[in-house]
Order: C-alpha cells, then sequence, then structure tokens
C-alpha cells in the first residue's frame, strides 16, 4: 500500500508554526453552547449580566472595528478564464473588494490558485508554512486534519459571540456554521451556504432521438438502446459521434443503488468520498457493470477516464456526443461557456435538454443526488496571527451583506440588473459574461452558486441570466429535486484524513479497470477493487460513520 507522508509532515511543520506562533489557545467551546448562547442565557443584574454586556475581545461584524492597516491574503480559484484587459486578482470586483475594505482598515491581496488543482495545491502552501491567511477547500476532511494538528484557528472565538460576525452569522445560518464543528464544539472552518442543493442531470441530444423516432429513455435498458441506435445509426451520418461520458455518475448510482432507500445508509456512505459508496453500497457493481457494457460495446468513450473538462466541453460544442451525466444546469450555464448556445452554432437543429432521472431498478422510486447544505470550506493557518484572523472573519462578514456578496455576484443594480419582483434581473447576460460572471462565484465564499434568499429566487434569477433558454434553466433546476433527494453528508469520519489518499489513488485505479476490462472479467476486477479498498482500511472509516450515525438515529 502506498504509504502517505502528509500528516507527519503536518505535525512538524504546526508544531514549529504554533512555537512561533501568536500564543492564542485552541480551547473550543462545549459543542452546543457558543459565547451567543452563553449571553442569551445569562441572568439579569449582577455579575453574568455585565459579563454578557462585555464587548468580546475580537470584533468582525464589519464595521465594528477600524483596524489599522492590517493586509490579508485570501485564496482565489483561478479557472484562467479572465476577459482582455483583466487578470484573475487584477480586475474590476478584486478592486472593488479593496475599496470597501479600506473603509475599515483592511487590505485584501487575493493569492490565485487553479481551481482543479486546489488540493493539491493546499497539501503543498499549508505545511510548508505559505498558506493565504484565508484558505479554501471543498474536502472538509483536510480542513479537520490540519486543526487536529494544531495548524489551523478555532475560529469560534472570533464568529460565536453574541456581537461578533452578525451578518455571518444571520445569512450562513447555524445548521450550516455548524458543519465547520468537529465534535468538541471547535469551528475549524466557515462553510459557505449553498443557494440550491439541486446537483447533477442527464443530458440529451433530443433533436436525434426526434429524427430516429426515439422516445425519451426511462431506464438504463432504453438509454443503452437509445445511445446504440444514435451512435450505429446516427441520422446525421457522423461516423465519429460519442454515445456517452458519465462526467460524475451521481444520479446514475442512484438507479443502480440498494440503500437507496435507508436514510442511515445513505449518510454512512455519503461523505462527500465516492470510494465509499463504491465499497459500502452492493449497488454499485451493478452500476459499473452497466459502464462496462457501453464501454466494451463502443457506446462510452474510449478514453472517458483521461478527459479534462475543457475536452468533455469540446465533444459537446462540436456536436459529437450523444449523452452525459453533468451538473445540474451544464447544458446552459454561463460559467461553464453556454454549451448548447455554442453547440447550435456548430449544428443549428441541434437540441442537448436535460430529462428525468431514472426510478431506482431495485425498488422502482427516484431518487435524485443532492448536494449537503454545505459548499466550500474556509479556514484560517496559524501562520495568520489573530488580527488577520480577525480581519478575515471581518472580510467574510461584510461579505454576507447586500454591499458586499450581493454586489460581488448580482452586480450594480442599472448596470448589470434590474430588480423585478424582489428578483435581480440581467440586463444584458454578454456584458455580464466577462463583466463579472467569469469571477462572481469564486470570489463570493460565503454562499455557493450566489446571494439569493430562497431557492425560488435562485431559479427565477439563474433562468433570467440565459437569455432564450430560460425554460431549459427552470427544466434542469426543477427535474435535479424531483423524488427523493439524497444529500451528502458533511461529518468527516476521523480516519478518513489519514486513509482517503490511498483510497482514491486505488479508487482512480481501479475505475479504469472495471470499466475498460473485457465484459467476461468484471466480476473478478471489481473483486480485486474491493480487495483492494479493504486491505487499505476502508473498514475503518465505514465502522466510525456508523457508529456516529447510529447515536444519532
Amino acid at each position: 500500500m502506498k504509504k502517505r507522508v502528509i500528516s507527519l509532515v503536518l505535525a512538524t511543520v504546526f508544531a514549529t508554526t504554533m512555537l512561533a506562533g501568536c500564543g492564542i489557545k485552541n480551547e473550543p467551546a462545549q459543542q452546543g453552547t457558543t459565547s451567543t448562547d452563553t449571553a442569551d442565557t445569562t441572568s439579569e443584574g449582577g455579575e453574568d449580566s455585565a459579563k454578557a454586556d462585555t464587548p468580546s475581545k475580537y470584533q468582525t461584524t464589519y464595521g465594528s472595528k477600524q483596524f489599522d492597516n492590517v493586509t490579508i491574503t485570501v485564496e482565489l480559484f483561478d479557472r484562467s478564464n479572465a476577459p482582455d484587459g483583466s487578470t484573475i486578482t487584477d480586475n474590476k470586483w478584486t478592486k472593488y473588494v479593496n475599496e470597501q475594505m479600506n473603509k475599515v482598515g483592511i487590505n485584501v491581496e487575493f493569492v490565485p490558485v487553479p481551481r482543479w488543482d486546489e488540493v493539491t495545491k493546499m497539501q503543498a502552501l499549508v505545511p510548508a508554512g505559505e498558506a493565504p491567511d484565508l484558505t479554501l477547500t471543498y474536502t472538509y476532511a483536510y480542513a479537520e486534519d490540519y486543526f487536529n494538528q494544531g495548524g489551523t484557528w478555532d475560529l469560534s472565538e472570533f464568529v460565536d459571540g453574541k456581537d461578533q460576525a452578525q451578518n455571518l452569522r444571520a445569512y450562513i445560518g447555524s445548521d450550516v456554521l455548524d458543519i465547520g464543528r468537529n465534535s468538541d464544539g471547535a469551528l475549524y472552518g466557515i462553510v459557505a451556504r449553498r443557494a440550491t442543493t439541486a446537483k447533477s442531470n442527464y443530458f440529451i441530444r433530443k433533436d436525434l432521438l426526434d429524427k430516429l423516432g426515439l422516445d425519451v429513455p426511462k431506464n438504463p435498458d432504453e438509454l443503452y438502446n437509445c445511445l446504440d441506435k444514435m451512435v450505429h445509426e446516427n441520422p446525421n451520418g457522423d461516423k465519429n459521434a460519442v454515445g456517452a461520458i458519465i462526467w460524475n455518475g451521481w444520479n446514475l448510482k442512484e438507479v443502480f443503488s440498494q440503500i437507496a432507500n435507508d436514510p442511515l445508509k445513505n449518510n454512512i456512505c455519503g461523505g462527500g468520498e465516492e470510494v465509499i459508496q463504491d465499497y459500502y453500497d452492493p449497488g454499485m457493481h451493478d452500476y459499473y457493470k452497466f459502464l462496462n457494457k457501453l464501454y466494451n460495446n463502443g457506446l462510452l468513450h474510449h478514453e472517458y477516464y483521461t478527459l479534462k473538462e475543457d475536452d468533455f466541453k469540446s465533444q459537446i460544442v462540436s456536436g459529437k456526443l450523444c449523452f452525459a451525466e453533468y451538473s445540474v444546469n451544464g447544458n446552459v450555464d454561463v460559467l461553464r461557456g453556454s454549451l448548447l448556445k455554442t453547440l447550435r452554432e456548430n449544428v443549428s437543429d441541434a437540441d442537448f435538454v436535460s430529462i428525468p432521472q431514472f426510478a431506482n431498478v431495485n425498488d422502482g422510486q427516484v431518487y435524485n443526488a443532492g448536494y449537503g447544505e454545505g459548499g466550500l470550506i474556509a479556514f484560517c493557518p496559524k501562520t495568520a496571527d489573530e488580527e488577520k484572523v480577525e480581519a478575515c472573519m471581518t472580510y467574510l462578514d461584510w461579505m454576507c451583506t447586500k454591499e458586499g456578496g450581493f454586489v460581488l455576484y448580482h452586480g450594480f443594480e442599472g448596470e448589470n440588473y434590474n430588480m423585478v419582483d424582489g428578483v435581480p434581473q440581467v440586463i444584458d447576460a454578454e456584458f455580464n459574461a466577462t463583466d463579472k460572471d467569469w469571477i462572481r462565484t469564486d470570489i463570493f465564499i460565503v454562499g455557493n452558486q450566489g446571494y439569493f434568499e430562497s431557492v425560488e429566487d435562485f431559479n427565477k434569477c439563474t433562468a433570467k441570466e440565459a437569455p432564450g433558454f430560460e425554460d431549459y434553466v427552470m427544466q434542469n433546476y426543477e427535474l435535479a429535486l424531483e423524488g427523493n433527494v439524497i444529500h451528502d453528508a458533511s461529518w468527516t469520519s476521523p480516519s478518513t484524513a489519514d486513509l482517503i489518499t490511498d483510497l482514491n489513488i486505488a479508487k482512480d485505479d481501479y475505475q479504469v479497470k472495471v470499466v475498460t476490462c473485457p465484459e467476461a472479467e468484471f466480476d473478478a476486477t471489481f473483486q480485486e477493487y474491493m480487495d483492494e479498498l479493504k486491505s487499505i482500511g476502508i473498514d475503518t472509516i465505514i465502522d466510525e460513520r456508523t457508529e456516529y450515525y447510529e447515536a444519532r438515529q
């Protein structure tokens, strides 16, 4: 088994960092009891009342403190999509951030990190003591591991007080905020609130179905038959047609799942790590067997496992790809390149649409995969001193205001949008694409998918951002939340951080093998995959997750 060295490196570096640090202790509050709770329950008069009225040591509500020209570094995901005349760190919106933060004596320096290399980059920067003061990741296990190693701050001292981070706590909400707490109540990171938990959809070339006289497929067998005809009897005469690319497979896995109707088991295997479901859910055998059948019969992209997202998109816009599972709004999402619009520039009558989720093959119910309520998590390494952490939390608090996050995401009224029925309505989508849309989801880090008060507001606003494709957007988000939505669980078991790297290496290796091996060798190859995960120690994670969720039944 490949050995993981990150924990040893972290322990050494973090120990050194702590010796040279600012001296603040990580003394977490008891779970369920924050500074706010204490202040609210003290009796009137006497010492307890006086203590409740005493301002918190750190002032993190935007505008409550004037800082003395403190500079913080903030990670910013870089998608290499900056328009001409701008860079990811020097543009209209990074300037706006500093205009607003300078009002309270804070300067913000952005540190670009390639979006799809964020974990690799983080694993290099944090142990080396070079991570930004505000570091981001979607992998909670790493954030918690860094905290457990003593290398990051307990943010409860900066956030939980009644007078602290008031905008942040109001916008994110306690349920999402608590996702970033460990079992002792320490707040190791600030989790972003998702505007919607809609996650994934199937997309199919409806124009090809119509030309072939085929109905929209309703199950895996019908999908196979549709793909077979779309590829081998392509009505456009395309000899290079590609049947399918399963970019994520979240929904398709639920079609074959044998535990979809069991909330406890879904929590046990739903820790945001695909490899756990592969091992724990017996239905994954049939899921991979279906992919293997597609591959061996020429209906799955023959090099799907090496495709980068840009290459995957090129298969769509060139008109080659017939079917995909992709991000919920992937066919018309402006951020992903308005793929259907570009496709129609190449194939004028093309229609790439979302279709309903298939019923589960075991119980006939519809199960859609959904994101958890939390998005990315932001944390502060101990290389940041306490004043910088205080400023970082103030920055996040500002981002939870209408002048902060709302502007960063929606822009300026009269320039980027008009308010219609209380919802921002885009004025010029093409202008917005190069003015703000290219950066908005990455610079707004307290709310995944945007600053919205409700899912309904999100759907309406997002639809207006795709002129001519409004109905597609509404259909995409409605289909993704039909039936029973199985949300990603947020809890990370203690052993995950130590084991997940090796488990994912095995997963990446064997997912290729089980899909591409000859059909006659599938069962044996899949069993090798399960045996390898077992030898690495995945049962330890399963046991920990089982104990945790059974205790909360």
